[in-house]
């Protein structure tokens, strides 16, 4: 006869406490794969570029808000967004097109040219406040060159790359795009050099410091 306080299923026998039966609870499916919980799959480098897809509706929000506080709060996640992501791009991506590629080289040195035009606009709009005429001019021209940019990762940089490496190689060029993620400045700052070793070296220096910013600023 069970007490009030457990359960029987299938012969396996559940204590019910407010301290254990969760975390049991969840280690007995994972084990036993029950409730149809898989393992979280790896994602190949090219379906990380669901940055990409953030990044357009972070600008759908800023350009559509009815308040000037919601404005603000939309550009910090688009600049701490889209900073972190290029950052990854130019240490992570770059040198991967340039190894695997046959024509990586040409391609990544037409890529930092948009990059660099990116990075720009980027820097002119994130000192900028929303009752700024150029507020919204200036992120839908930021966007327009953005999109373009990522019209050809997505249509030709990424599925090359793709094709040129294994499997394995992919999940962990996609696994090291995320940690890197976790490291590099959330802002651009002007002082930092643009050749792309000394820009990292800069940017892992700056990082904490715009991490630090980062808990006084408003965010969505």
């Amino acid at each position: 006869m069970k007490s009030s306080g457990e359960e029987s299923q299938n012969g396996v026998l559940f204590i019910v406490s407010h301290q254990y039966c969760a975390q049991c609870l969840r280690f007995y499916c994972l084990r036993n794969n029950r409730f149809g919980v898989l393992p979280q799959r790896i994602l190949r480098i090219g379906e990380r570029y669901k940055d990409h897809k953030e990044l357009e509706a972070f600008h759908n929000q800023i350009v559509n808000a009815d308040n000037d506080i919601i404005k603000t709060r939309f550009q910090n996640q688009f600049v701490w967004e889209l900073a972190r992501h290029s950052a990854a791009e130019e240490l992570l991506l770059y040198p991967a097109l340039e190894k695997h590629l046959a024509d990586g080289k040409e391609r990544v040195e037409k890529d930092r040219e948009r990059h660099q035009k990116t990075k720009e606009q980027l820097m002119e709009f994130q000192s900028m406040k929303p009752t700024d005429a150029n507020f919204e001019p200036t992120v839908n021209s930021l966007m327009d060159n953005l999109s373009t940019h990522m019209r050809d990762e997505e249509g030709d940089n990424l599925p090359a790359l793709e094709n040129a490496i294994s499997n394995g190689d992919s999940e962990e060029l996609s696994k090291s795009f995320k940690r890197t993620k976790m490291f590099v400045p959330t802002r651009l700052h002007p002082a930092a050099p643009n050749q792309p070793a000394f820009e990292s070296v800069i940017g892992f220096m700056m990082a904490p410091i715009d991490k630090l910013a980062d808990t006084f600023r408003r965010f969505p």
